[in-house]
């Protein structure tokens, strides 16, 4: 664990608060693990260094995030049915070996641009359309981010900065003013764990220093698709 990082759990039962994160024992065993493990490692997905985008059509992906477990989890903290509508794979291992700096997830897969005050900018990644979204919507949205592998203090585990998802979109200079200022909260959990947090909640994660790989599939939900008048989320 990082210098003043402290673990944080926080029971299934707990209703959501101001820290814009929850860590959840693991809720699917190794047995259910291992057929999605092997789907995602023999899927002819293109990837990057970090791992794969827009996998939510690879069916056992598909299947896992529609799970009753997730499902009802991310309605739970939306207030309503929840909608998957994104899915990414982020594998750190000893060949790719990255970290991340302290940011926010603002940018949203859309099915077409729009110029429109408070959207953007706009940009592409692997062939699929993204606008910075705005406050309003990106609060209606939630992220469960399922473990494959163990996430420990040594291969480098999510990092958040409890109650920033309430302070809006930030700059870069808040981002880092922030990142000096508030505790972080290191976020281990056992594969089959999961990790929800919502999309403005500043976060990061560190390089691994042990070798152990950390394989996490990211999965975006909201409450509907059309998330405001002409715009539409892409499911990808």
């Amino acid at each position: 664990m990082g210098n003043g990082d402290t673990p944080h759990f926080l029971a299934d039962g707990d209703a959501p608060g101001p820290l814009g994160f929850a860590v959840h024992a693991p809720l699917f065993s190794p047995s259910e693990l291992r057929p999605l493990v092997d789907e995602l490692e023999a899927a002819p997905f293109q990837r990057s260094r970090a791992g794969a985008r827009h996998i939510l059509d690879c069916k056992a992906v598909a299947q896992v995030a529609q799970d009753p477990r997730l499902s009802e989890i991310a309605s739970w903290w939306l207030g309503a049915a929840a909608v998957p509508f994104k899915a990414t794979l982020f594998d750190k291992n000893p060949e790719a070996n990255w970290l991340v700096a302290w940011h926010q997830d603002t940018a949203l897969p859309m099915c077409e641009r729009r110029e429109a005050a408070e959207w953007g900018p706009w940009s592409e990644k692997h062939g699929v359309t993204y606008a910075h979204a705005p406050r309003r919507v990106l609060e209606r949205i939630i992220a469960l981010r399922l473990h494959l592998d163990d996430s420990t203090a040594d291969n480098g585990p999510l990092r958040v900065l409890p109650g920033t998802h309430t302070l809006g979109v930030l700059s870069d200079a808040q981002v880092h003013e922030l990142s000096l200022r508030v505790q972080p909260v290191a976020c281990m959990v056992a594969a089959g764990g999961l990790v929800v947090m919502r999309p403005l909640i500043v976060h990061a994660s560190s390089k691994l220093n042990d070798g152990a790989p950390r394989r996490v599939l990211h999965l975006e939900y909201a409450t509907t698709l059309d998330v405001e008048p002409g715009f539409k989320l892409r499911v990808a």
